[in-house]
């Protein structure tokens, strides 16, 4: 019979840090400065606390989804110095000096975005859970499209990607809607992408 596992000797614990906890404990903490939607943040996070929960949780910005929190549904997506990525697979300490913008900074009821003033028109939502991934995945897609970045669709990896319904479901892939609105989606992205232009 193997024998019951006992505590730690003395000698061989953490030292306790002046804030009461361990040292370890304290190690796993730090600063991180963000500029979220034009505005200087500094927060104080577990090294491991992602993206998504320093919006969420930290700064209370819930317009950022958590949808599965493995990067595959796309409701987390944020847009970072200017790029799209699934917050739910970043560490919010990976992002030292960003600048992030969620939903909330892209416009206002009062000011909206081109992109979000685009679904409404054409009702690319029903439940309306995926819908800020959406828009800020349209919104870096379309940037994406301006730079010349390729896809997997592009014919050309050398030629600049033409907005096609193609292209658009392409870049688009990794943000799913459940209710289904695709099309509507389309329809505002193309229409966004006009008035972008």
């Amino acid at each position: 019979m193997a024998p019951s596992p006992k505590s730690p000797p003395l000698r061989d614990r953490a030292p306790e840090s002046p804030a009461g906890g361990s040292a370890a404990t304290a190690a796993l903490h730090g600063t991180v400065h963000l500029t979220v939607n034009g505005e200087a943040r500094s927060l104080t996070v577990d090294n491991r606390t992602t993206l998504l929960d320093a919006l969420r949780e930290h700064l209370h910005l819930c317009g950022t989804k958590k949808g599965c929190d493995h990067g595959q549904c796309g409701a987390c997506t944020a847009l970072v110095d200017g790029r799209r990525i699934n917050t739910c697979l970043s560490l919010a300490v990976m992002h030292e000096g960003s600048e992030v913008t969620t939903i909330e900074g892209l416009g206002t009821p009062e000011a909206m975005h081109p992109m979000q003033e685009a679904f409404v028109r054409h009702d690319g939502f029903q439940c309306g859970y995926c819908t800020p991934g959406q828009i800020c995945s349209a919104v870096g897609a379309l940037r994406e499209l301006r730079d010349g970045v390729p896809s997997h669709a592009s014919a050309d990896l050398q030629a600049q990607p033409l907005l096609s319904p193609d292209e658009m479901r392409e870049r688009m892939s990794g943000n799913i809607c459940r209710c289904g609105a695709y099309s509507n989606i389309q329809q505002a992205i193309a229409e966004a992408a006009e008035a972008t232009r």
